[in-house]
């Protein structure tokens, strides 16, 4: 970001809203569980259900979100769609989250 739009309120709060609602894609357990699976590599539909062992509807409509969320992409094969990670970035920020998760919460004591 350059200084000028540091200078600029609106430029940051937008770019912040729209942080925000990218970040938001990851608080939900199922679209968690579908990117974990993804970061493995590309995977139709039915196979990310019968590997996650949930409804294809339910796994079509967070793939939606992920879809408009370009956290994933697809590809079509005859009748079948094929899923996939958008890009490295999503990796990495899925990498990250779990090196965060083992260095903080591994450390706490019950």
């Amino acid at each position: 970001m350059s200084k000028e739009e540091q200078a600029d309120p609106h430029f940051i709060e937008d770019e912040i809203i729209d942080i925000a609602d990218f970040f938001k894609v990851f608080g939900d357990p199922t679209r968690l569980k579908i990117l974990f699976l993804l970061e493995k590599g590309e995977s139709s539909v039915n196979n990310i259900a019968e590997a996650l062992q949930m409804n294809q509807s339910t796994i079509s409509q967070q793939l939606r979100i992920l879809r408009v969320s370009r956290l994933v992409r697809h590809r079509k094969e005859g009748r079948h769609i094929f899923y996939s990670l958008n890009d490295a970035h999503i990796e990495k920020i899925l990498k990250m989250g779990v090196e965060h998760y083992e260095e903080t919460f591994s450390r706490r004591t019950i």
